[in-house]
């Protein structure tokens, strides 16, 4: 597991949010499994070569959000079940993570087809490789992407 998430320090994302967004999209994409036991934060700290409360702050958060559990004594898990988010709160994280969205895709210059194109293709990449692994997205980039990331 610990090969699949990549930070880059050029990025102006904190890294501790590059490592919170890579473990959901693992865990979103099924690689993660539930009840996998994660890496401890001295072994990931070490391995990614950042701080290791960096790594506990992410660890934190995935904690909090419902994504992963600690079990005393035994270590950080993969939740069993995805976290139950009431309707009225998943629709507030939609709706910022979108505005997040359309900011970025703004400011590059992308049109609106194509941020709602690259949109469709990330969620098609989701489902498919929740839905059947073996099979390679259409879209080139993703193919392109799952390489860089070990997917």
């Amino acid at each position: 597991m610990i090969q699949t998430i990549h930070i880059d320090p050029t990025n102006a994302t904190p890294i501790w949010k590059q490592i919170e967004e890579n473990v959901r999209h693992l865990v979103a994409s099924e690689i993660l499994l539930p009840g996998m036991p994660m890496p401890s934060v001295r072994d990931l700290s070490k391995e990614l070569r950042v701080n290791p409360a960096t790594v506990a702050k992410a660890y934190q958060r995935l904690t909090d959000a419902g994504v992963l559990m600690v079990k005393r004594g035994e270590g950080t898990f993969v939740s069993e079940s995805p976290p139950v988010m009431p309707d009225e709160k998943r629709k507030d994280v939609l709706r910022e993570s979108a505005r997040r969205y359309a900011a970025i895709a703004a400011t590059i210059g992308a049109t609106q087809e194509e941020a709602i194109d690259e949109l469709k293709n990330a969620m098609a990449h989701t489902r498919l490789r929740q839905n059947e692994p073996d099979q390679e997205p259409e879209d080139p980039a993703w193919r392109e992407y799952g390489a860089h990331r070990n997917l």
